[in-house]
């Protein structure tokens, strides 16, 4: 299949998925699964398009593999915290004032700022995943792949290692109203985006071996803004720095993004 087909086939699948999980996020009133969604639609693209594309090759196997792992362990991640602690108060706030200040429905108002916004977001992320799978020269894996593949792996385990430590802390009786500063969250703010971004730039130099996956350099330079400018680092942190009364002395000496060693008190 070709790209165009391909694209838009994916693109359909991934819109009525999003909008039978708007309906039932306008039943339940909380938008907030849409989180674990997020990964298991990549998951979906990336298996769609190794079954829409011609041949096997090591390449398209990386791809879906190194997607599959990522997405499947973080589902269960957020869809288990989901189950734990309900609805986001960042989604809350958000469609609140929509609804106050614009008059629009939850079901407007969610379907808007939420299901359509993350749809495109969620599809456009995903291009290498999708088109890195397009048979074209050279077929199998070169020294950029396997770079791609440590790269990706390194952050699937920074993430899961990252997420892992912050259970834990959650969970010990004596962590309430703490920050955890400790483990990787010593030497960075958000090693679980740190992880996300380092996935999503290894996924990328393994399609980009490829003609078409060369050119979808935008999504991992998409994910890495989002997650350090939009939705990830900025929006944490304001609700952190409010309920957290150790936050401000962390964020001094604590590394936004990248890992390193923290700075002198």
């Amino acid at each position: 299949m070709t790209i165009t087909p391909l694209l838009a086939t994916n693109f359909v699948i991934l819109a009525a998925t999003m909008i039978a999980l708007w309906l039932y996020c306008v039943r339940i009133r909380d938008v907030s699964v849409i989180d674990s969604f997020w990964p298991f639609g990549m998951v979906v693209l990336a298996g769609t398009s190794f079954l829409l594309t011609d041949g096997s090759s090591a390449r398209k196997t990386a791809l879906l593999a190194l997607t599959a792992i990522w997405g499947l362990r973080l589902t269960a991640h957020l869809f288990s915290r989901w189950r734990a602690h309900g609805v986001d108060p960042r989604y809350a706030a958000i469609l609140g004032r929509l609804m106050e200040r614009r008059g629009w429905s939850f079901a407007k108002a969610s379907f808007i700022q939420v299901f359509a916004m993350q749809c495109i977001l969620l599809f456009l992320v995903c291009l290498p995943a999708q088109l890195g799978q397009i048979p074209s020269e050279p077929q199998e894996l070169g020294t950029l792949g396997w770079v791609g593949i440590v790269i990706a792996s390194i952050g699937i385990l920074f993430e899961t290692i990252g997420d892992a430590q912050l259970k834990a802390f959650r969970n010990a009786p004596d962590s309430a109203g703490k920050v955890l500063s400790t483990g990787l969250w010593r030497y960075t703010r958000h090693p679980n985006y740190f992880g996300d971004a380092c996935t999503w730039w290894g996924i990328w130099l393994v399609a980009a071996e490829t003609p078409l996956g060369l050119y979808t350099i935008v999504s991992p330079m998409l994910i890495t803004f989002l997650l350090m400018r939009v939705s990830g680092v900025p929006m944490l942190e304001h609700r952190l720095k409010k309920t957290r009364p150790g936050y401000e002395e962390y964020l001094r000496r604590t590394s936004s993004f990248f890992p390193w060693p923290p700075r002198s008190a």
